[in-house]
């Protein structure tokens, strides 16, 4: 996994064998097994967002308690995917992958039984800890099996299933909660982990790196504690302040972690990941990409999905259905890429993606308490299109800047990306949402009782549950807490699609035209 600083050029780096094989049903086995294992994944980030307002009242959660118990996962999985990943290369990625579904299928059940939101995050925790053990397997698994002329349509395929299975996790939780109350959508991880683990088991082959480098003890630890402090920072200092001593200092150890990676890295003969690797061109553009298409998607999908309940009145099963039409784009879109990143360029195909997911946001940005459900379906459209294209376009990019031997690099990299993307997405669109809500909430407020206004700063949903109990009374606070929360998610969605246009820009102007040709 790891890679040495002279290999980090413009040019390929120079290939290490891997041990390649395919399962007992061949690359299509390969490709349901990882396809399964990553759907499990990505879905356990998305499907708890249908819960929220559930777990606002029923465990009396506040806004800053949902973002984490929505990024606890999210937050261990970007911290801890590239050393497990790293393990999973020296000792076999089945081998990591199955005992990481042992672990999440541990930790969700636990997690079904919680009672306090202090409870849930811990537990949420360690399924980002099995999630972490499972996800860097999965591309690198499709990556080393598949030949060199079929490897491109599997990280297509791969890349689809990633961003199409966070609305596969949405429309089961919301046929569960329909059902039952949010604990089942933990009993239900439970199980599916059962089963990604069969599949790996009878389906794909045990791939590694049959010339592993040493440890990075240093670069691990790096990593995960900037990580970690970055996403604590981001929501923390929207709720108790930036100027506060414990988020100034969180800031501080972010920049030391991350200064200290680089430095370490760059003078290691086997870095855990290769600082030097960013002067590929290729590997940079394409992690950045990736990383702020997740920022967007997994940021929307916390508030987005707060939008379609509480201000149109959706169940969670409509909520997740209204989002159908992202995946029913991604899908075929991202099939599609391949070919035309040949036709046009990875940079046209990366840039243009870029613009049509910012344009999608801004769209919804847009939209007031009366607007409805088509002028959403438009914007989610419009940005389902971008996510298709930059996608499969950012991790084929990835994963094309380096040779076979490396690809367990390329695929902790990708994966690194896409978790940081989701856990900062969920912790910046979170934190926006959430101070522009308190500070747009009616004065009336003052006027209730105090347990009931509290409950009403807290969350949008005990809001309106607050307006509900009260009765006729209530009319003008469910418009107030309506009110805000549009102003709280415009805020957000503007704020990301700022970033996501400026990626774009990058990319026009710094994006390798063609894409790279790693074998």
């Amino acid at each position: 996994m790891s890679t040495s600083p002279h290999r980090a050029s413009d040019h390929q780096p120079e290939d290490r064998q891997d041990t390649v094989a395919t399962g007992r049903a061949g690359h299509n086995g390969v490709l349901f097994a990882m396809c399964l294992s990553l759907v499990l994944v990505v879905a356990s980030v998305s499907a708890l967002n249908l819960a929220l307002p559930d777990l606002a009242i029923d465990l009396s959660a506040t806004n800053a308690s949902l973002t984490w118990i929505a990024d606890g996962y999210t937050v261990a999985l970007a911290a801890l995917v590239l050393p497990l990943g790293a393990i999973g290369d020296r000792i076999g990625r089945r081998n990591v992958l199955v005992a990481g579904t042992v672990v999440f299928g541990i930790a969700a059940l636990a997690a079904s039984f919680a009672d306090l939101t202090t409870t849930l995050i811990v537990w949420r925790v360690v399924m980002g800890l099995g999630a972490a053990m499972i996800m860097p397997g999965t591309l690198s698994t499709i990556t080393a099996a598949f030949p060199p002329g079929q490897r491109a349509k599997g990280v297509a395929t791969w890349s689809g299933f990633a961003a199409a299975g966070a609305i596969i996790g949405m429309l089961a939780a919301g046929a569960l909660l329909e059902l039952f109350s949010w604990r089942s959508i933990f009993i239900a991880s439970a199980a599916t982990a059962v089963l990604a683990a069969a599949a790996a088991l009878l389906l794909s082959p045990n791939t590694k790196d049959e010339h592993p480098s040493p440890p990075d003890v240093s670069g691990a630890v790096c990593t995960a504690l900037g990580i970690g402090t970055l996403v604590f920072a981001i929501i923390e200092g929207n709720e108790r302040g930036w100027t506060e001593p414990v988020v100034v200092a969180s800031l501080v150890v972010t920049v030391l972690a991350f200064t200290a990676y680089a430095w370490l890295g760059l003078r290691r003969e086997h870095p855990l990941l290769d600082p030097a690797l960013f002067g590929i061109r290729g590997f940079r553009a394409g992690a950045i990409v990736v990383l702020v298409q997740f920022m967007a998607v997994f940021g929307f999908f916390f508030v987005g999905l707060q939008y379609l309940q509480l201000i149109l009145g959706y169940s969670p099963l409509m909520a997740a259905a209204a989002l159908v039409g992202v995946a029913a784009v991604v899908l075929p879109t991202s099939q599609v890429t391949p070919h035309l990143v040949r036709r046009v360029g990875m940079k046209a195909t990366m840039t243009v993606g870029l613009l049509l997911l910012s344009a999608g946001l801004f769209v919804i940005s847009r939209l007031d308490v009366g607007s409805g459900y088509l002028p959403f379906l438009g914007g989610l459209v419009l940005a389902g299109f971008g996510i298709g294209l930059s996608g499969a376009v950012g991790t084929s990019a990835i994963t094309g800047s380096l040779g076979r031997g490396q690809q367990g690099v390329a695929s902790a990299m990708n994966d690194t990306t896409r978790e940081v993307g989701s856990a900062v997405g969920i912790a910046l669109m979170g934190s926006i949402y959430g101070s522009h809500y308190r500070a747009n909430l009616p004065g009336s407020l003052d006027q209730l009782p105090p347990e009931a206004a509290e409950a009403a700063r807290d969350s949008a949903a005990a809001g309106l549950h607050v307006a509900d109990q009260l009765g006729a009374q209530g009319s003008a606070l469910a418009d107030g807490v309506k009110a805000a929360f549009m102003d709280g998610l415009s805020a957000s969605l503007i704020a990301v699609g700022v970033i996501v246009l400026a990626a774009a820009v990058g990319c026009l102007f710094r994006a390798p035209k063609a894409p790279p040709t790693a074998d």
